[in-house]
């Protein structure tokens, strides 16, 4: 079993645990007596979890919130499209060289051939 594997079994296990432990508490709160009264049990293990993903949530918020804030704008759709078309006027600008390099690098393979054959 590779590390990545160990560590999702793990995860998995603590996981099952936590929730039959959750749910044995919440119907069973009996079993906690020497610790609690039930009542203060069952309000507990309710209040916790809720408390938990509430704090969870509004953590997702403000980092959502935190990194709007701090992203700087993107350029005007006007500005890009210039670029684009700017970029395209050079390509075409250099497509003729380009294809007069592709005509001499072709004729100098002729010449090699013609030489090779000769």
């Amino acid at each position: 079993m590779s590390k990545d594997q160990v560590i999702g079994g793990v995860i998995c296990l603590v996981c099952v645990l936590v929730a039959i432990f959750y749910v044995v508490t919440l119907f069973y709160p009996q079993w906690l007596s020497s610790i609690a009264p039930a009542s203060e049990v069952k309000f507990w293990i309710v209040a916790v979890p809720v408390l938990i993903t509430f704090v969870a949530i509004m953590a997702i918020g403000a980092w959502i919130g935190w990194t709007m804030a701090t992203t700087p704008p993107p350029k005007p759709i006007e500005e890009i499209t210039a670029e684009m078309e700017e970029k395209k006027e050079e390509l075409k600008a250099e497509a003729p060289k380009i294809e007069e390099a592709a005509a001499e690098a072709s004729t100098e393979e002729k010449k090699l051939e013609k030489k090779r054959k000769g």
